[in-house]
């Protein structure tokens, strides 16, 4: 029951002027939360992708707007802690403590050979990868028995291409899987691909790197290509005499610079504006596979999470571009590239807090 201000007792009563002063200062008290909130919402709606340094392995993290965590490769397996704290970093900026997808492109160790010790802190929502390993090599079966006992028991999904992993707000779709590949994307026209008649023949590779997990991720107009470590036979399977993919802003360059990737009718005909590519200090970087990136019909950056020290300085990026210009380090600098809808986003280089601009087009 509301006491009417004349009838109140005298310890309940204000005076007028300074109920006034109250009110003041709760309407100021909303208007300067006003900038947090808009600050909060804005913040909320931006795609979060790092590309996290384990000297020449892959750890991709990927948050969508909605808060929902997807992770590519885990790197080697831990050194010192080393890689587990580089993940652990990024994890922290982009405000998540679980993984709700982790995608293992394929079962080399530097793709796979983290997952123990991510388990040992941090918890995952289900596993996806191609199925079993198909190279006959210590290399892929060492990696793969690791990674089963792992995950034993816990959800674990085996996916082909034209599956899709459900992120609240964003398009996801397996482009390749266990050797094979899809021929059309739902939403985009598969296009023929002028490059392909002067693409040179590529040898068949037999080893898991041609069985990479490979995904599209679209968010409005934003689209980001990762297909893990696939070879040039395989690359040029999915893109030719069509190319399903189209033309993408962010191209995570394939198998860290490689010469074994990186046909020019796969990089060419995705015109992508910006690269990244997740090489380290001693490997990959190769120059074949960074002078077609650079020379890539649209390319505006290439940014390396290493200088390739077996490169020479033409075929480096600039040191600006660069997170780890000087070799290995304790704590390896990571790129974050921050998205919106509307196509437009930055990368963020972590060594020297400088952030580029690239505008929608």
């Amino acid at each position: 029951m509301r006491i009417p201000a004349d009838s109140a007792p005298k310890s309940l009563r204000f005076p007028a002027r300074f109920r006034f002063v109250l009110s003041a200062f709760a309407l100021l008290l909303c208007i300067a939360a006003l900038p947090l909130v808009q600050a909060q919402d804005k913040s909320a709606k931006k795609l979060l992708i790092y590309s996290i340094d384990v000297d020449g392995g892959q750890s991709t993290l990927i948050v969508s707007p909605s808060g929902a965590s997807l992770m590519v490769d885990t790197g080697w397996p831990d050194r010192d802690g080393h890689y587990f704290t580089r993940i652990q970093t990024a994890m922290k900026d982009a405000g998540v403590s679980r993984i709700d997808h982790l995608v293992i492109t394929h079962y080399h160790v530097d793709h796979v050979g983290g997952v123990p010790d991510l388990l040992k802190h941090v918890e995952v929502g289900e596993f996806i990868d191609h199925g079993e390993n198909r190279e006959d090599t210590n290399m892929g079966k060492q990696g793969y028995a690791s990674y089963l006992k792992a995950i034993e028991g816990k959800p674990h999904r085996i996916v082909k291409p034209g599956d899709t992993i459900q992120i609240p707000g964003l398009s996801v779709v397996v482009l390749a899987a266990d050797g094979e590949h899809i021929s059309a994307v739902p939403g985009i026209k598969p296009q023929p691909n002028s490059y392909c008649a002067t693409e040179r023949k590529w040898e068949t590779d037999t080893t898991e790197n041609a069985r990479s997990t490979g995904i599209l991720l679209t968010y409005g107009k934003f689209k980001f290509l990762d297909l893990g470590d696939l070879t040039g036979a395989k690359e040029v399977a999915l893109a030719c005499p069509n190319n399903p993919i189209g033309k993408v802003d962010l191209y995570l360059v394939n198998h860290h610079g490689m010469d074994l990737s990186n046909s020019r009718a796969l990089v060419d005909a995705i015109h992508p504006r910006v690269a990244i590519m997740n090489n380290g200090a001693r490997k990959a970087g190769m120059p074949e596979a960074w002078q077609t990136v650079h020379d890539s019909p649209g390319i505006e950056d290439l940014y390396m999470l290493h200088t390739a020290e077996g490169s020479d300085a033409a075929h480096n990026s600039p040191e600006s571009l660069i997170a780890n210009p000087k070799g290995s380090t304790p704590d390896g600098a990571y790129l974050k590239v921050v998205a919106t809808s509307n196509g437009s986003f930055s990368v963020t280089n972590t060594r020297t807090g400088n952030t580029k601009e690239y505008a929608h087009k």
